[in-house]
């Protein structure tokens, strides 16, 4: 069964690589026919440079290590098409950028805008209708009583229950329950109910996978009260050399997800707070550099221009520079164009009293403070524009919820608003495009959270999209 998991496994890296090297050609034939300057057949008849297949070789290294990176070679029997599909975009468009970047520096003149269009594309059709084939003949072929697991359930309690039904209602997935394994306990007359049998105890457990077919082990147990017939269990397992599995959730996190992670001989099982994690994160970083960088270039003349204009109404600094809370509460010195009056800060206890919003927040439609061109700089949010360099600097994010002032920090009250904080923080967040000021602090806090529960890379583009309406229209804007 290993052998032939290994061949598979083999064979699928090397298909992935051809379909990848092939969607490669098809995208640059794709470019310089729609540029014009050539036809299909003309392009299949150019000779190829030395310099190419070297530069086509070393982008097939680096892809295999992408891939491998996002776990796409790991085991996917249990996990749905839609999770591949997902892990493969992200793979995909890793491998786009890196492509991209490698083209800029060697200067691979091959690589132009149509053919980082069309090798995205094609490529991602490629990889996910290999994926979809392979499922489907793999599907048929458990259907048909082949590619089998014998699974054993180690533990009685409903959760083991629920997940034998699971597995048992998707025959496609090719699991075959041999049984439960458990000793008596207050909850087994409900147990008997479901009328699965137990086929062993703890005692006899060594020799019962002595003289069966067990491909699997599920442990199901409460952690907590059976850890050491678990680990006897694990023990015994890695012995006749069977593969163990362990049936999450065992602390019943609400919004924590769980993973198992591998540190030396160490195995962790980690409990991340959302949908962000490392790939995340490390996907998240590159967008933003990729993004912000050459803003920041771009926008230079402008931010010349704001300069002047600052500099012109007060002569005062044309930066307001403040420590903000960023990611895990960890301070960083935010900048902004400045809108109030020089010394604005050491004002704020005398205003303190006109604060227009309930909880660990201060906001003035009409702060006293604000100086003529302030007014339209925060009515623009042109002021925020010079954090593209915090984003560069990777104190924050394109994406994320607002870093707040400290004075705002120390006033939090409950302690799930303090999640918010294990995100970095964000130029604009799903408060900025869903009203801003006029929001209550709660509804604000409860933005955040559901942008931590839910993140995609797709809900960071539709709120970048939608964030540029609201600036136009100045909607919130205080």
């Amino acid at each position: 069964m290993q052998l032939r998991r290994k061949i598979l496994i083999e064979s699928l890296k090397g298909v992935d690589l051809i379909l990848l090297s092939l969607a490669f050609s098809l995208a640059v034939a794709l470019a310089y026919s729609n540029s014009g300057n050539i036809s299909f057949s003309e392009f299949f008849a150019i000779r190829v440079k030395v310099e190419n297949i070297l530069f086509v070789s070393g982008m097939v290294i680096v892809w295999h290590s992408i891939f491998a990176f996002f776990q796409i070679y790991e085991s996917r029997r249990l996990s749905t098409l839609k999770d591949e599909c997902v892990d493969i975009l992200k793979a995909i468009s890793l491998a786009t950028l890196v492509l991209v970047t490698a083209a800029v520096i060697f200067k691979v003149d091959i690589v132009t805008q149509w053919f980082v269009l069309a090798f995205w594309s094609v490529s991602l059709t490629l990889i996910v209708g290999s994926r979809l084939i392979l499922r489907l003949a793999l599907k048929q072929a458990r259907l048909n009583g082949r590619n089998i697991r014998n699974i054993l359930i180690v533990g009685t309690n409903p959760r083991a229950v629920q997940f034998a039904r699971d597995i048992q209602a998707k025959p496609e997935l090719g699991y075959k329950l041999v049984g439960f394994l458990d000793e008596s306990w207050s909850g087994m007359e409900s147990f008997k109910q479901t009328r699965y049998s137990i086929v062993s105890d703890f005692t006899n457990f060594q020799s019962f996978l002595r003289c069966f077919v067990i491909d699997e082990v599920m442990i199901a147990l409460p952690i907590k009260s059976y850890y050491a017939q678990a680990a006897k269990i694990v023990e015994q397992c890695e012995e006749q050399g069977v593969l163990i599995r362990v049936l999450g959730n065992m602390f019943s996190p609400k919004f924590a997800h769980e993973r198992v992670e591998h540190f030396g001989t160490h195995s962790l099982l980690t409990l991340q707070p959302g949908a962000l994690g490392d790939q995340a994160f490390f996907f998240k970083r590159i967008i933003d550099i990729a993004v912000s960088l050459p803003l920041l270039v771009m926008l230079l003349p402008f931010f010349v221009g704001i300069a002047i204009s600052i500099k012109l109404t007060d002569n005062g600094p044309v930066f307001f520079a403040q420590e903000r809370i960023g990611r895990n509460k960890r301070q960083f010195r935010l900048f902004k164009f400045r809108t109030m009056v020089p010394g604005a800060e050491k004002m704020l206890k005398e205003i303190e009293h006109l604060n227009e919003v309930q909880g660990a927040a201060f906001k003035i439609e009409d702060d006293p403070r604000l100086t003529s061109l302030g007014r339209f700089l925060r009515k623009t949010s042109i002021d925020e524009l010079p954090q593209l360099w915090n984003v560069v600097k990777g104190d924050m994010s394109l994406v994320g919820p607002r870093p707040l002032p400290i004075r705002d920090f120390e006033e939090f009250t409950e302690d799930w608003h303090r999640r918010r904080f294990s995100v970095p923080p964000g130029i604009t967040c799903l408060w900025q495009v869903n009203g801003r000021s006029r929001l209550s602090f709660e509804k604000w806090m409860e933005l955040d959270m559901q942008y931590i529960d839910q993140w995609t890379l797709w809900l960071d583009l539709k709120i970048l999209l939608k964030t540029i309406p609201v600036v136009l229209k100045g909607t919130g804007a205080a």
